[in-house]
């Protein structure tokens, strides 16, 4: 895919990763809206704002009326609330469901046609190496990355036939705000941003940041013991793998 003569939407595009993608799409040629509940917080010359809040049905329709020649959609747009889902306040965990899962799918609902009008195109989903692990505390936004990551693949499948390739970005730690209080290494969002770039105009399925996000990406083959040693082995039973 040429970038130069795309026209890119970025969902969350006011700071963070969002903001990096903006620029690093700006600086290959593409035109691009910047999406964001509050297009005021805007602030990077050369992108057109565009009132955004992914969870209103009405704000999604509207920016879909706004724009019309959509090429590439960017769903980065997301929260984490923290939310365990033992204990955590349910109203919390519906915000995570409904922000990364059903906000996104609402987007992608809306600007599918209009990708698939002009030609075909590209989405790309912001996912998560949480997709893949859980972590209990936040065990909210662990669950709705992973639903988000199975509609990606779904979608993939039925936007196909439309020239329209989904591609799924998993990431572990971002120096972005969602990780202030981490102490881990974290990747610079505008490095993120270039590898989604490369990722979008290679026609990438799947694009795979770190080392973190590879090494959990490759636990998955080895079963749930793999995943979480800390769990005691299953008993032996006949058929069954001791990791499954």
């Amino acid at each position: 895919m040429d970038l130069s003569t795309s026209t890119v939407l970025v969902t969350g595009a006011n700071r963070g990763l969002g903001r990096a993608l903006a620029a690093e799409l700006l600086g290959r040629g593409a035109t691009v809206y910047a999406g964001a509940r509050n297009p005021d917080q805007v602030d990077l010359p050369g992108v057109t704002p565009i009132a955004l809040d992914i969870t209103d049905p009405a704000s999604v329709a509207a920016a879909a009326e706004a724009t019309g020649d959509v090429t590439v959609l960017i769903n980065n747009a997301g929260i984490s609330t923290g939310g365990d889902l033992l204990t955590g306040d349910l109203d919390d965990i519906r915000r995570d469901m409904d922000t990364n899962f059903f906000g996104t799918l609402s987007v992608v609902r809306a600007f599918a046609p209009q990708i698939a009008a002009g030609g075909g195109g590209a989405v790309l989903n912001i996912l998560s190496a949480l997709s893949w692990f859980s972590f209990p505390d936040v065990g909210a936004y662990c669950a709705a990355k992973s639903a988000q990551w199975s509609l990606t693949n779904a979608l993939r499948l039925q936007l196909a036939d439309q020239g329209i390739r989904v591609t799924g970005l998993h990431v572990a730690y971002m120096d972005t705000d969602m990780t202030s209080t981490v102490t881990a290494p974290k990747t610079a969002p505008s490095d993120v941003a270039r590898l989604a770039a490369d990722g979008i105009a290679e026609g990438a399925y799947e694009i795979v940041v770190d080392d973190i996000s590879r090494q959990v990406q490759a636990g998955l083959a080895g079963g749930v013991n793999a995943l979480y040693p800390q769990l005691p082995p299953p008993p032996a039973s006949p058929g069954l793998s001791p990791a499954t």
